[in-house]
């Protein structure tokens, strides 16, 4: 009798599936006779995958966000990335229940991630000494003035806090730490003025991390919905602390830091900023903001998008204040402040933080504190010399020779990053294109690329790829890179305190740097400023810069506020009273002479 088989039998007969009633491990498998009773054939290799693994054939599921930009980690079941302006934090994290403050698992491929491998060398430990920080002149101005702390351990610090600081390999705190801890912990709002690279994120993220650990969340009024569903979380974020930052690459650096130091905490933070698609940083911040950091431009549109309520915040953080003050930053702060619901500076802390503080910036931040401390810490390496100042006189014509004489004998370190700055965006672009044309690996970041372009920049300089990053203002402000030995002012700034902000890129947390300017006749309106802080940090003064500061004040100054820089980083209200500086010294029975 004739065995007919019909066609799809047929097929698979011929595909000699089976031999001797087995299935060959060298032959193909259909996906629906795989894993049958007796079928020894199913491997790893040729077995249909399951659906919640990977598969190079399929799609995968869609988080929103480019796959490329995002991991996914399987302990902790958690996504992390930064495509799209708004990154959450952790998933491993703590709850507050019945008053307290419970802590999340710990997750070793997160701590990985935030704080990098236990091996790796603390750079925060290299350069120099940082018993040297002993010997940096603080003074503190306002009334009863708590005095600072001497280690992070004897602090009143949140013992998760402290956990994570130690997990940072953070050992000594910084002059401005020891002193804002106190300050921002008894709850007093702070001006302070230190220099770049002296730890002044840790010295706001740190007191205000601690009192939310210990404080717990703050209930919105509109956590459960009219028709009494308990479970209903709005769509709209209430934030406890929000940090404002002028620029889209500080506020995503400030973010990095409070993701590692809410590690294990109920703080949800997240970041937004401008360039980006609105629409994924709404949907990430519905999902939780306790801590925000963003740039005024975009916060503004996320409150009108009703994404956002600041109806309960209790703690305010203009980072580098003065320039979002003066630098056209003032009416979308103003409207933020006192515009919308955010409470009145009484019922809130408001912290600024920066470099420089000029008079007028100091005035004008008056309407935004109350009762507060003016915190002014010396410049790190005044003495010690951290940062070697050096101003060669450069024609214009011959920049480009002299910066590829200076790029040949002083990068030639492995590891070493040297940040360029220009004035103008066409000029960032042409001298970039100019490295790249002389095989010298480079890139650049200003404020006409885009934010991918610009994100991908930071991360090749960072990682070493691009050793050489040419960068407008837009980069002076705040970044912290590490293993930048080296920034040239290719065009100095019309703006002293400019200038203290961009060598400040280097020589950063104790660590030693060197700062190239080229100075032509065109740059004669700063001789005056630049001799001041080269004397102030015993630098050597070039004689022919003394002599073009002399011919030059047969004229008028270009730069305003540089005229300014000795009282930079002075509390203007000392003119106002005879009293001195010191933790509790110019206090007032009722503080009328401060004010």
């Amino acid at each position: 009798m004739v065995n007919i088989r019909n066609p799809m039998e047929q097929q698979f007969a011929a595909l000699n599936i089976h031999e001797n009633g087995k299935a060959s491990p060298n032959r193909y498998v259909p996906p629906h006779l795989r894993n049958r009773e007796g079928n020894t054939a199913t491997t790893p290799e040729n077995r249909s995958p399951r659906w919640d693994e990977p598969s190079p054939f399929r799609r995968q599921k869609s988080s929103g966000f480019s796959n490329n930009r995002w991991s996914r980690e399987r302990e902790g079941g958690r996504y992390s990335g930064d495509f799209g302006g708004v990154r959450r934090g952790h998933d491993s994290q703590g709850s507050w229940s019945n008053g307290t403050h419970i802590p999340g698992s710990k997750n070793a491929a997160l701590e990985q991630e935030l704080f990098g491998s236990p091996d790796d060398k603390d750079r925060l430990s290299s350069g120099i000494n940082f018993e040297k920080y002993e010997d940096i002149p603080v003074e503190a101005t306002g009334n009863d003035v708590p005095g600072p702390i001497e280690s992070f351990s004897d602090s009143n610090l949140d013992e998760l806090l402290l956990s994570n600081i130690e997990l940072a390999r953070y050992n000594t705190p910084t002059p401005v730490q020891k002193h804002s801890v106190t300050i921002v912990g008894t709850g007093r709002d702070l001006m302070a003025c230190a220099q770049t690279g002296s730890g002044k994120t840790g010295g706001f993220l740190f007191p205000i991390l601690s009192e939310c650990f210990k404080t717990g969340p703050v209930a919105a009024e509109s956590e459960q919905s009219s028709m009494g569903h308990s479970f209903y979380r709005p769509k709209k974020a209430y934030p406890t602390a929000l940090i404002l930052a002028p620029t889209r690459e500080l506020a995503s650096q400030i973010f990095e830091e409070a993701r590692k130091f809410s590690y294990r905490s109920w703080v949800k933070p997240c970041v937004a900023y401008g360039g980006a698609d609105i629409g994924q940083q709404k949907r990430q911040i519905e999902r939780g903001c306790d801590l925000l950091a963003a740039t005024p431009g975009r916060l503004v549109d996320l409150i009108e998008r009703g994404c956002i309520s600041l109806a309960k915040i209790k703690y305010l953080v203009l980072d580098e204040a003065d320039r979002m003050l003066d630098m056209g930053f003032e009416p979308q702060i103003r409207r933020i402040v006192e515009e919308e619901d955010m409470p009145s500076v009484y019922g809130r802390q408001t912290l600024m933080f920066s470099a420089t503080f000029p008079k007028d910036i100091q005035m004008l931040a008056r309407d935004f504190l109350k009762e507060y401390i003016f915190l002014s810490v010396g410049r790190v390496g005044s003495t010690s010399e951290n940062i070697t100042q050096r101003i060669e006189y450069v024609e214009d014509e011959d920049k480009r020779s002299v910066l590829l004489d200076i790029l040949g004998s002083e990068t030639s370190s492995e590891g070493n990053l040297t940040l360029i700055f220009v004035e103008t965006k066409r000029m960032a672009d042409a001298l970039c294109d100019f490295l790249l044309y002389c095989n010298t690996p480079a890139t650049c970041i200003h404020g006409d690329r885009t934010q991918r372009e610009r994100e991908r920049a930071l991360g090749t300089f960072r990682t070493g790829k691009t050793p050489i990053m040419v960068a407008t203002a837009v980069a002076a402000r705040g970044l912290d890179i590490p293993n930048v030995t080296l920034v040239i002012n290719y065009d100095l700034p019309t703006d002293v305190d400019e200038y203290v902000h961009r060598i400040g890129r280097t020589g950063r947390a104790g660590n030693m740097g060197i700062a190239t300017s080229f100075f032509n006749r065109g740059n004669k309106g700063i001789a005056k400023q630049l001799i001041e802080i080269l004397n102030e940090a015993n630098q050597e003064v070039p004689e022919w810069l003394k002599i073009v500061s002399r011919e030059n004040n047969f004229g008028r100054s270009n730069s305003v506020r540089g005229r300014n820089h000795r009282n930079n980083a002075r509390d203007f209200r000392r003119a106002n009273t005879g009293n001195g500086f010191g933790w509790n010294s110019g206090s007032n029975s009722n503080g009328s002479s401060w004010f």
